[in-house]
C-alpha cells in the first residue's frame, strides 16, 4: 500500500511541550504528497505562539505536489552520498527504503529546529499496534543507567512502565533495563497513546545501537507492541486536519489549495 501518513511534531523551545502541528499524506507511487496543519498548531498557536511555517504560511490550506516538500526533503540524507547506505542499515531499513519509510524511522530532526516527523500509529484489527522510535531522554538518566546503556545489545529485550509520577508528564512512558535501570522515554508526542495501551501490556526491544558519526539523537532505535482495545490512537482534535474543524479567531480561512496556485 502505497499511501501512508506522517505527523511533523513542533518543540516549544521555552515549556519543552511537544505538540503535532502537521500532517504529511503521501502516495509515493502516484506520486502526490499533500500537506495540511491539524489542531495540534491552532492549540500550540494559542499556547505558546507557534508560529506558521514559511513554507506553509496559511493556516487552512490544503498543500499539495507531486513532489515531497522541501521541508520533509531536507530531513533525508541524499542518496548519492557514500555514506547513504551506512545510514539507511542505522535506522534498520533496506537499501530500496522510500523516502517515507526514511522519514518513519529518522524522525526528521535537524540540528536547526524544532520539529520532528513520525508515522500515524495503526491499531490492527486485533487491537495491536507496533511502532518504532528512537529513545528520548537517555542524556539525562542517573549515572548507573548511562553506564548499563555502554552495555545495550541489539535484540534485548526492554521493558516498559508509565511513569505517572513524571512532573512534567503524568502520561510519560518509561523504557527499563531487564535488571531494571531506567534507560530513558518513549517521545513525548507519542505518549499520550501508548499510556493507552490496554491492561499496560506492551513489549519492547532495541532494534539498533548506532555510534559516531550518528547523531545522538539517533543513538537506540526502539520497537514497541502494544494493544489498544478500545483507544483509536490519533483520533483527537490534535490531529485532525484544520481544514476539518471549525472555524476559530486567529486562524486563517484559505483551504483546498494547490501548491501551484
Amino acid at each position: 500500500m502505497s499511501a501512508r501518513t506522517l505527523f511533523l511534531a513542533w518543540q516549544d523551545a521555552q515549556t519543552r511541550q511537544w505538540f503535532p502541528i502537521g500532517r504529511l499524506d503521501a502516495d509515493v507511487d502516484r506520486p502526490m504528497y499533500h500537506f495540511r496543519y491539524t489542531g495540534g498548531a491552532e492549540q500550540a498557536q494559542k499556547e505558546v505562539g507557534f508560529p506558521w511555517l514559511l513554507d506553509f504560511p496559511e493556516a487552512r490550506r490544503d498543500y499539495r505536489s507531486p513532489e515531497l516538500f522541501p521541508l520533509f526533503k531536507n530531513r533525508i540524507m541524499a542518496s548519492s552520498r557514500p555514506d547513504f547506505a551506512d545510514y539507511l542499515r542505522s535506522l534498520a531499513l533496506p537499501d530500496h527504503a522510500d523516502p517515507i519509510e526514511i522519514l518513519s524511522a529518522n524522525g526528521g530532526h535537524r540540528v536547526t529546529d524544532s520539529y520532528e516527523v513520525f508515522p500515524k500509529l495503526v491499531k490492527h484489527p486485533d487491537g495491536s499496534f507496533v511502532c518504532r522510535f528512537f529513545l528520548h531522554g537517555w542524556r539525562h538518566v542517573s549515572e548507573p543507567a548511562r553506564e548499563r546503556l555502554n552495555t545495550l545489545q541489539e535484540g534485548e529485550n526492554l521493558l516498559v512502565e508509565p511513569d505517572r509520577a513524571n512532573p512534567y508528564d503524568t502520561l510519560a512512558v518509561q523504557l527499563q533495563t531487564t535488571d531494571f535501570q531506567m534507560i530513558g522515554w518513549a517521545p513525548r508526542y507519542l505518549a499520550p497513546d501508548l499510556a493507552m495501551a490496554a491492561d499496560g501490556r506492551y513489549e519492547a526491544h532495541v532494534v539498533r545501537v548506532n555510534h559516531r558519526p550518528i547523531p545522538l539523537r539517533q543513538r537506540f532505535l526502539i520497537e514497541m507492541r502494544g494493544h489498544l482495545e478500545n483507544h483509536e490512537p490519533m483520533s483527537s482534535r490534535d490531529y485532525i486536519p484544520l481544514i476539518d474543524l471549525g472555524f476559530e479567531d486567529g486562524v486563517g480561512s484559505t483551504r483546498g489549495l494547490a501548491l501551484s496556485d
